[in-house]
């Protein structure tokens, strides 16, 4: 049955800490009713081995079996946990068995179903854990937890908590759901909502109460839950994409002064409080990173959004295709088909504002893909992003003067694009090339917000135009901008073409010998609050940096640090996040200041020339909340202030020798004699 827990059961045991600590490997992925064997090989070979999976990206050569193949190598001769989520079919699990190879290393795999069948599959002996609905002691405890907090019931309210469980017949899902609608009107209304719920089939029951939760929406989060719909089942959706298509869409209200794309957040938080959408993954610096809905839930909005005329979905062959007649409401229109029948239909849509290709089986290819953008003027929308545009976006896409949110995957763009003066965001997925030169016209962009690269080449880069900087206009509205590919005697110029960047990812060149190199990012962007630095390989010259004081989140990757530089670093004074990832230290050396890293929350250190870091005194990183330690072969000495830090919660140890873990074993101790039981250890891959 659905909404029983099965994924979070599988969570719990997967980030218990027992079980992280006895596995070298883990990785978790969606099956989903529909295979796509290449996501899955893909989705778990980016956690296994990253490199391996940035080869296989980045070459369009790359087959299923391929990748299947590279799988297997990477977890030959290790003991690894697999969580394979929601199986569907026996054929499904048959298909990817041949994976993961069986070395009599005690690892493990778990699978989540709702079929017997496949959950019965090599147990051998032992027979699948079958979930229950909960009891009714059990489900009064989770709905006082729900709405109380475990505070105990109100006399008076004693009688609907058995009236919650008797409606949800301890399903858990439709517990929190009516909670979640409970929890957002006054207790002296909730038996009025409770008695307008039925209980029938538990299954046609689930939508009874999702849509009793629908309707007990506010009307602006309607449509912004519907809109789930447009994704894949189990897909994790991108949040910054989703607020975006959002306000694209023009779901978000102007609030007072409040910046549209925070309204947007609390319009999402506001649903993942109903419990109508989960949270996947958390960003560093605060909010959430992707999130996804319940299976059960995105049916309903897919029953949901066709009955209200919502999305309108166009699937199939030819036969669908041609017979397509454009409805006189259709407004948003998803298309998934085979690319050569979709070309030969000719779809047009004088109506249509929102136009989005959702691919789940295949890569489709337009040689020429002029006519999507004659589909319909009036687009507000547009997003081919699973659908590569082979050379170029095609000079049509000028035309589009309403186009707002544009996704693409392609290897260049036109002039053309500095007509679209509504333009707010810009998302490219290059798939394999290397390179894309933004025209000239990109500064016409005037409305521009965020621009995103959406590559899984590490060795990618976008190259803005710097011909004329100074007579043309600056981008006051930049409010996002990853991928590009700046020089620093360029650095100056360009940044001052976005005064109000908030963050911002850009590579550097390595042609550099010896001596010094600083970097700098001028104080004038006030607002940057994320600053993410690459150089394309690690060169022999040793930089430093000047950077903006009201930083929260720092990313270096592959620099030479000097001593100075690491100085300079600890007096950034609101310094949250700091992510220093394949950097050498000058001396093999980093000894903190006194004071230093004082609001410092997230510390990743990837190195491996660290042999000494070390503290003068314990008054050093006294908010570190989270260490990563990655591949820090030689590291022999961690500063003593770790030991007694009251806000430390999980230090992770991966690819490092066990001499690392001994010495993160000893804080652990010391963390223990200092009172700080909820120390997790988390160590992976360790030598």
């Amino acid at each position: 049955m659905p909404g029983l827990g099965k994924t979070t059961l599988a969570e719990k045991v997967y980030t218990d800490q027992s079980v992280s600590r006895h596995f070298q490997v883990r990785a978790w992925t969606v099956v989903s009713q529909k295979v796509d064997k290449r996501r899955v090989f893909l989705d778990l070979l980016a956690q296994i081995d990253p490199s391996k999976c940035s080869e296989a990206t980045s070459s369009s050569d790359a087959t299923t079996q391929d990748l299947a193949e590279k799988l297997w190598r990477s977890l030959k001769g290790k003991r690894y946990l697999i969580v394979l989520d929601d199986v569907w079919d026996v054929a499904a699990w048959l298909s990817l068995e041949e994976s993961f190879p069986n070395d009599s290393k005690g690892s493990r795999i778990i699978m989540t179903s709702r079929h017997h069948d496949v959950a019965s599959l090599g147990m051998l002996d032992e027979s699948p854990h079958e979930l229950k609905p909960l009891n009714k002691d059990e489900s009064l405890d989770l709905i006082q937890r729900q709405l109380f907090g475990g505070n105990g019931w109100p006399a008076e309210l004693v009688d609907l908590g058995t009236q919650i469980y008797v409606i949800s017949g301890g399903l858990p899902l439709i517990l929190v759901i009516v909670t979640g609608i409970l929890k957002s009107i006054m207790p002296g209304n909730w038996k009025k909502v409770l008695d307008d719920i039925n209980p029938g089939k538990l299954q046609e029951h689930c939508m009874e109460t999702l849509d009793l939760s629908y309707r007990h929406l506010p009307d602006h989060l309607k449509p912004c839950l519907l809109y789930f719909a447009a994704f894949q089942e189990d897909e994790n959706v991108s949040v910054k994409s989703l607020l975006q298509l959002w306000m694209a869409e023009g779901f978000v209200r102007e609030f007072g002064m409040k910046r549209p794309a925070d309204v947007a957040e609390e319009y999402l938080n506001d649903l993942i409080n109903r419990s109508l959408v989960i949270p996947t993954q958390r960003k560093s610096i605060g909010g959430v990173k992707t999130c996804r809905i319940h299976d059960l839930v995105h049916e309903f909005c897919l029953q949901k959004s066709k009955s209200e005329q919502f999305f309108h979905f166009l699937e199939g062959g030819n036969d669908a295709l041609l017979a397509f007649n454009e409805p006189r409401y259709l407004r948003r229109l998803c298309i998934h088909s085979n690319t050569e029948q979709f070309v030969e239909a000719k779809v047009y849509c004088s109506h249509v504002r929102s136009l989005r290709f959702k691919n789940f089986d295949e890569e489709w290819f337009f040689g020429d893909a002029s006519f999507i953008m004659r589909i319909s003027k009036f687009l507000r929308v547009l997003d081919t992003e699973q659908v590569c545009l082979y050379w170029k976006i095609p000079s049509e896409i000028g035309l589009l003067v309403q186009l707002t949110y544009l996704a693409i995957a392609c290897s260049s763009i036109p002039q053309s694009i500095g007509n679209l003066s509504n333009l707010e965001t810009v998302i490219l997925n290059p798939y394999s090339f290397q390179c894309i030169l933004l025209p000239n016209s990109f500064w016409n962009l005037q409305k521009l917000k965020h621009f995103y690269i959406r590559s899984k080449n590490s060795a990618f880069r976008v190259i803005l135009p710097q011909e004329k900087l100074d007579s043309s206009s600056d981008l006051f509205g930049l409010d996002k901008i990853s991928g590009l590919y700046i020089s620093p005697e360029c650095m100056d110029g360009v940044m001052k073409k976005l005064p109000n960047i908030r963050r911002l990812k850009f590579r550097i060149p390595d042609e550099y010998g010896t001596g010094n190199v600083e970097i700098v990012v001028p104080n004038f962007l006030s607002k940057l609050e994320s600053l993410h630095i690459r150089v394309d390989d690690l060169p022999s010259a040793m930089f430093e940096f000047t950077l903006p004081e009201n930083l929260r989140k720092l990313t270096l990757v592959r620099f030479n640090l000097s001593k100075r530089c690491l100085s300079s670093l600890g007096t950034l004074a609101n310094l949250e996040v700091l992510k220093l990832e394949g950097v050498h230290f000058e001396g093999n050396t980093w000894k903190l200041k006194e004071g230093g890293f004082s609001k410092l929350r997230i510390l990743k250190l990837r190195s491996r020339n660290l042999r000494l870091w070390s503290s003068p005194d314990e008054d050093q990183l006294v908010s570190l909340e989270k260490l990563h330690l990655y591949d820090c072969s030689n590291l022999e000495e961690m500063p003593s202030c770790l030991q007694s830090i009251a806000m430390l919660q999980i230090i992770e140890v991966i690819y490092c020798p066990r001499s690392v873990v001994e010495l993160v074993e000893n804080i652990e101790e010391a963390q223990i004699d200092y009172g700080n039981l909820d120390l997790k250890i988390i160590t992976r891959r360790s030598c």
